[in-house]
């Protein structure tokens, strides 16, 4: 493993990569520049946490369009695994190959994880979401799956304020 890469954070460029997504075509994430990126990491296709997570995100794809945020899914999986889960889970958003994990690596979330008396290394459940002009706004690290629409989109959506300044009640 390489040595580790220190973690991007709000404020900073997030560092650009192509990877290929469940097609084997090419993503570049600069290519994406002028609307805002929800770069989510998780750990394996098609198991209950990440299937939790992505079918989260398919469910509120109308919302992520509502705030015109691309949403792009990033894994260790090679493509026909990916072009597997998004057929099987009707998932609407790109789905990307890390299988090297040097995307992982750069974001800072490939860790070692420790289970009850073993050890492995993989993808801790991370999200980025990256402004239009390329730039992390908000990190969330460790995500709950059932937790992470709400919280990727209350970033997203600017809160409502009523004229007096105060938040309106929904």
């Amino acid at each position: 493993m390489r040595p580790r890469a220190r973690r991007p954070e709000p404020g900073v460029r997030a560092p650009d990569f192509t990877l290929p997504d469940q097609d084997g075509k090419p993503t570049r994430l600069s290519a994406l520049r002028g609307r805002r990126v929800v770069l989510y990491f998780y750990p394996e296709a098609d198991t209950p946490g990440c299937t939790t997570q992505a079918c989260g995100v398919r469910d509120r794809a109308a919302d992520y369009r509502t705030v015109d945020a691309i949403v792009l899914g990033v894994s260790p999986d090679p493509p026909p695994k990916l072009r597997a889960f998004a057929d099987r889970y009707r998932l609407p958003f790109t789905l990307l190959g890390d299988e090297d994990h040097s995307v992982a690596e750069r974001y800072g979330v490939w860790v070692k994880r420790l289970i009850p008396r073993r050890g492995y290394t993989g993808i801790e459940r991370s999200t980025f979401l990256i402004g239009a002009d390329g730039w992390i706004e908000h990190v969330f690290r460790e995500v709950d799956p059932a937790d992470h629409d709400e919280l990727v989109l209350g970033a997203l959506v600017p809160p409502r304020l009523n004229a007096k300044g105060r938040l309106r009640e929904p």
